[in-house]
């Protein structure tokens, strides 16, 4: 089967979408809730948590050493998740860390602003019992636009509304979500979308290097360094600019892991002034 990630506009209805999508399909739906309820187990604070899992970091976080363990923790949990298969993802940057991996659908939900302000307007007015005015919307939707573009930004150096991250971009202005649902569910049902062992072992591989990722970034002694860790049936390569004696030993401790390479990566000279 296959794997689908859902990035969304807030007010745009990819929620609906996504967990009806995955009923039909008898997917699993995995939201912010239940991210965040699989990120306990690595000993995560909620409050941070919840701030990190939407909203890029502020300038003092992107230096924090605490910062990049959670965002790699979230990062790891959805990898695991989508090791499963038969997911569906909603948001935290699913269409660019499982990129290129062919079994993933990756879907965009949009719709005009204007038409996002009053979706979310009569749905916070339902909820509550009280007149929620258009302006207070049009301020939300916009803060949270901003957010969700720098916070992908920041971590990929991605635009989230470039076309090119995702498959197929649905516009519900046009699209109900009944219809936006057969769209997905005819796509999954594709041959090309179908999961091989070769496909699930990329997805394995990303998981397993995500995993060591956690493991160095929490180490006492490894926690403060830069490792790039790539992974290919349980073969680890950890690149950095300084000495990896701590890393292997580290790395070879998690579990599916085989076999530990290095790699070396020499910093360039500055060149000199030149006036």
């Amino acid at each position: 089967m296959a794997i689908v990630t859902v990035s969304f506009e807030m007010g745009a209805g990819g929620p609906e979408i996504g967990s009806t999508l995955a009923g039909r399909l008898g997917y699993r739906y995995v939201d912010h809730e239940l991210i965040s309820e699989a990120a306990h187990r690595y000993g995560l604070v909620e409050d941070r948590l919840s701030h990190l899992s939407d909203a890029k970091p502020s300038l003092f976080e992107r230096f924090d050493v605490e910062t990049r363990r959670y965002i790699t923790v979230i990062q790891t949990v959805l990898f695991e998740f989508a090791a499963d298969d038969n997911v569906v993802l909603m948001g935290r940057g699913g269409q660019w860390l499982l990129r290129g991996i062919p079994h993933v659908l990756r879907a965009r939900v949009t719709a005009p602003f204007e038409l996002r302000v009053r979706r979310l307007a009569e749905k916070l007015s339902a909820q509550t019992g009280d007149q929620v005015t258009a302006r207070g919307v049009t301020q939300m939707i916009r803060q949270d636009d901003v957010q969700r573009i720098g916070r992908m930004r920041y971590l990929y150096e991605v635009d989230l509304r470039d076309p090119a991250l995702y498959d197929v971009v649905l516009n519900t202005g046009a699209l109900a979500t009944e219809a936006a649902v057969q769209v997905l569910a005819g796509l999954v049902g594709r041959p090309e979308l179908q999961a091989t062992a070769a496909t699930r072992q990329l997805v394995a591989d990303r998981t397993l290097a995500s995993r060591v990722q956690v493991v160095l970034v929490t180490h006492p002694e490894t926690r403060k360094l830069r490792i790039e860790v790539e992974a290919r049936e349980g073969v680890l390569t950890l690149e950095s600019t300084t000495a990896l004696d701590t890393a292997l030993g580290v790395a070879r401790e998690v579990p599916g892991v085989r076999e530990v390479r290095t790699r070396l990566v020499e910093i360039p000279p500055i060149p000199p002034f030149v006036a």
